[in-house]
């Protein structure tokens, strides 16, 4: 899921922005012309801000001919406090439980209306997924999402809920009152399951990671195959995890913080 800039701003930010925002999973690597397309800046201005842009090192030439995102921007992103710190406390948690699962392990936080994942494991044999690390998905549809929407304010919900709601598959909860008693079954369980809501062969099973505040500030998940696993019993081992990387940022666990 990818935001797009607004085209209506003419400022040099905005439309360099735009030129970044080009570049997607299905087309990491894109000529000046396609540029020129998917932003709909005239192809001059597109070559001035490529060119700006490459210099800078947010930009890479490929030898055909070709630019793909550039090194410089994933170092100055990395530096962004909710990724770093957050990804360098719940790693060995992560590996813990994937060690143990053998099964995808994914990290993410909310970002406005959106799941963002922050670190994912694969594991050997595992379901495919959909999700990489940077990437934005629909909150309402996967497990870390659930999770992140059931611990979010009422104003949050209610814009998430009032929007046609995706549906990746028939098993996907697109009714809004189905959403909601998802949502309240995550706050009195502590935990999110997704079963085949983003693709038929796969369950999540998610739950929140705590910060200093004792406030959600991310959601953890194993991600397994549909027909192979009891996501009851995935449970207990991804609240352990969720605990141990809360622990990690210093929240100050209840007994009643799952």
């Amino acid at each position: 899921m990818q935001r797009k800039a607004s085209t209506g701003s003419c400022s040099v930010t905005a439309r360099a922005l735009q030129v970044l925002e080009a570049f997607a999973p299905d087309r990491p690597v894109l000529r000046l012309a396609e540029i020129s397309r998917h932003t709909g800046l005239p192809l001059t201005t597109a070559h001035r801000l490529v060119k700006e842009l490459a210099d800078w090192g947010a930009l890479e030439r490929e030898p055909g001919g070709g630019y793909r995102i550039g090194l410089r921007l994933w170092e100055i992103a990395s530096l962004a406090p909710r990724g770093l710190g957050l990804r360098e406390a719940a790693l060995p948690h992560l590996s813990d439980l994937g060690h143990i699962t053998r099964e995808n392990v994914q990290l993410a936080v909310r970002e406005e209306l959106s799941v963002v994942y922050v670190e994912r494991l694969a594991g050997r044999d595992a379901v495919r997924v959909l999700t990489r690390v940077g990437g934005r998905f629909d909150l309402a549809s996967t497990g870390v999402g659930l999770v992140l929407l059931a611990h979010a304010g009422q104003d949050v919900q209610e814009q998430v809920l009032s929007r046609p709601l995706v549906r990746h598959t028939e098993k996907t909860l697109c009714a809004p009152a189905e959403v909601r008693r998802a949502l309240a079954e995550v706050r009195r369980t502590g935990v999110a399951v997704s079963d085949r809501q983003v693709t038929m062969d796969a369950v999540s099973v998610a739950a929140a990671v705590y910060g200093p505040e004792n406030t959600v500030v991310a959601a953890v998940s194993v991600v397994a195959h549909a027909d192979a696993v009891n996501p009851h019993a995935l449970a207990p081992l991804v609240q352990v995890a969720a605990r141990g990387i809360s622990r990690a940022l210093g929240a100050r666990l209840r007994s009643s913080v799952a």
